[in-house]
């Protein structure tokens, strides 16, 4: 089964990243996690997403485009990155959650994937 973990982080969390007292054992703590993941194999898609602040929303409204700079949520944790992964089943999915440096000081959504729809 495929399962997104959708990683969530404090915005106190996330400036660690560029905090240079705390930037190595922010990046280490991701790079240990990113690694296992892939040394085990399971991982087939995943990315970091830039701040909030660099985001764009849009929204179709009576036909025409509304664009909003910024995320449109205003919300204590951010959408910090995903990734895709392939494991047996929602337990081993929230095993490796668990393993995220963002399960302690965020949250993470796991999700399963939808399959690609019947070809007729």
């Amino acid at each position: 089964m495929q399962f997104m973990l959708i990683m969530n982080e404090t915005e106190a969390e996330r400036s660690k990243r560029d905090d240079p007292a705390q930037a190595a054992a922010y990046w280490g703590g991701w790079s240990a996690f990113i690694g296992a993941m892939h040394q085990s194999g399971i991982v087939i898609n995943g990315d970091g997403l830039q701040p909030p602040h660099t985001a764009t929303t849009l929204r179709i409204r009576d036909g025409k485009r509304v664009v909003q700079d910024g995320p449109f949520a205003d919300t204590k944790e951010q959408l910090g990155g995903y990734f895709i992964i392939e494991v047996a089943d929602l337990d081993a999915a929230l095993d490796w959650a668990a393993k995220s440096p963002a399960a302690s000081a965020g949250s993470i959504e796991i999700r399963p994937v939808m399959p690609p729809p019947p070809q007729g």
